[in-house]
């Protein structure tokens, strides 16, 4: 491998990223993980993520995720003196990412308008929870909140209680948003030589998310129920517990897989043709009956027993795994990364490329980078 791809392709991109919480910290992690140099602007009191939890060798599991690999300075930007460090990061900057309450830029004097007018070859991206237009756009917008408005909640689970997606989908979505605006506007510049603006909301991104259920009620005049393991619109595709207790997850797609799984799993080739499964509009007429069927055959077999069958069938199927599963998965693949003295292992980026890191760089304790930064940018460096 080259030096120039070990760098990554970002090399040389100053990235400022005034951020908070999960979205902008995930979108500028990425950026950084791509060899971008990230500084990032930190409230006095810290990132307030980094209070999450201490999970992470007494470090939030959240901040430890998604702020390696950046340089930490505190600022409090109602000071003069410090609003001026920003000033002059800024007018070095490629990028400015910011996920400030809205307005809080603007009364600051570093909106994003107002900053390409300066720096015209700034890129700037703004992440907010509603968008900057709208009745909605001052309403707070946590990960929760958003995956409620959206209507995200209303499809996700099983009949009951409302349950919240178990991940922060509504930030991770939005930050994989800015990260795709950014680098297009990136592509933009290199053609035009001048930068751009990106603007990402969280409720944006949650309501494309849900486009399919979006379309199907519009358009369809129903929307998906929760069904909870269940396809809302396909069978057999659910959860099925074997004589040993594990559940495994199937998925029938077509009449081909349905014939083979008739064949090779439940070893009764008349429900190929029987009319209550013969297609897929049969069997969802007659999921109960369906799903009992199946029910029965895996529930006199061990799951290593389905499994067999299921592979010989080319049936697609899936474990029901505990967080602990995951972590002894044989897929599962990790990267190391230091977290103050000690190290850890996180998963490792989903996509594979020529420069990725086999070690990822450490995670900055706050305003760690502050002296040095404030040296580098100082009234003096700037003139």
């Amino acid at each position: 491998m080259g030096e120039a791809l070990a760098r990554g392709p970002l090399e040389g991109i100053l990235v400022v990223a005034l951020e908070q919480a999960v979205a902008a910290p995930y979108c500028s992690s990425r950026l950084a993980d791509a060899g971008a140099r990230v500084i990032k602007v930190e409230r006095p009191e810290g990132d307030f993520a980094r209070g999450y939890d201490t999970a992470a060798h007494g470090e939030s599991s959240y901040f430890v995720w998604i702020n390696r690999g950046k340089e930490s300075i505190a600022l409090d930007l109602k000071n003069p003196d410090d609003l001026g460090v920003l000033h002059r990061m800024l007018a070095r900057a490629d990028v400015f990412i910011q996920n400030l309450a809205p307005g809080a830029t603007t009364r600051l004097g570093i909106g994003s308008d107002a900053l390409r007018e300066r720096h015209r070859q700034l890129i700037t991206c703004d992440i907010s929870g509603y968008g900057d237009s709208g009745r909605l756009t001052k309403m707070k917008a946590y990960d929760l909140l958003v995956q409620a408005e959206s209507g995200l909640v209303s499809i996700n689970g099983a009949q009951g209680d409302w349950g919240r997606i178990g991940v922060s989908l509504c930030d991770i979505n939005a930050g994989l948003n800015a990260l795709i605006g950014i680098q297009q506007a990136l592509i933009m510049r290199g053609k035009t030589g001048r930068g751009s603006a990106v603007k990402v909301s969280l409720f944006d991104s949650a309501a494309e998310l849900m486009s399919v259920p979006y379309l199907q009620a519009r358009y369809g005049g129903k929307a998906p129920e929760r069904v909870g393991l269940k396809h809302p619109t396909i069978a057999p595709y659910g959860a099925f517990t074997c004589a040993d207790g594990r559940d495994i997850l199937i998925s029938i797609q077509n009449e081909r897989e349905w014939a083979d799984f008739c064949r090779e799993v439940m070893r009764d080739p008349s429900m190929i043709t029987d009319e209550r499964s013969a297609n897929n509009n049969a069997r969802m007429a007659n999921r109960a009956w369906v799903d009992g069927r199946v029910a029965e055959v895996f529930g006199e077999l061990s799951s290593a027993a389905v499994i067999d069958r299921l592979t010989a069938a080319q049936t697609a199927y899936g474990s029901v795994n505990s967080v602990h599963d995951l972590i002894e998965h044989p897929q599962l693949r990790t990267r190391r990364m230091a977290v103050g003295a000690r190290t850890l292992e996180v998963p490792a980026l989903p996509w594979v490329t020529e420069w990725d890191a086999a070690q990822y760089r450490p995670v900055p304790m706050l305003n760690e980078h502050g002296a040095d930064l404030r040296n580098e940018f100082g009234a003096q460096a700037s003139g």
